[in-house]
């Protein structure tokens, strides 16, 4: 696989995982996800792309014959921080004690790996950058021969 289609399915995976902390934030004061239960943030898991996702494999001596494939996502896993009761008696979703229950959310952890996302978004950017500068400079030398 080239070197720009590898940063390619970075951009990729970053940008869900980013969307994901979005959607985290956006719901810190949820009390009900559409199946009645009450919201849980979510992480994205990515991991590398292609037949053998296996790191060990992929590092061993007798495996660097196979082409770098990239990242895929694997999956979305529920965070296990947990749930916040707040007294709210009057709210519609309020228990028998008046309790109602939100995401255990952290504003400041998701925001923290929001800029830990994007910086790694931005740095998959840089390096199709200069793969396509690469790619052209090669082209040119290849004319001037």
């Amino acid at each position: 696989m080239q070197a720009a289609q590898i940063s390619r399915t970075g951009l990729d995976v970053e940008w869900q995982r980013l969307q994901v902390i979005a959607q985290n934030i956006a719901n810190m004061n949820t009390s009900r996800a559409p199946n009645g239960e009450p919201y849980r943030a979510m992480r994205l898991l990515s991991g590398p792309a292609g037949p053998s996702r296996d790191f060990r494999t992929m590092v061993r001596s007798d495996a660097r014959a196979q082409a770098a494939a990239g990242v895929s996502v694997l999956g979305l896993e529920p965070v296990a921080n947990g749930v916040r009761r707040v007294h709210e008696p009057g709210h519609p979703h309020a228990d028998a004690q008046g309790f109602v229950t939100y995401p255990d959310i952290d504003q400041a952890g998701e925001m923290a790996l929001m800029i830990r996302t994007a910086r790694a978004y931005e740095a998959n950017l840089t390096a199709m950058g200069i793969a396509q500068q690469m790619y052209a400079r090669a082209l040119d030398l290849g004319k001037q021969q």
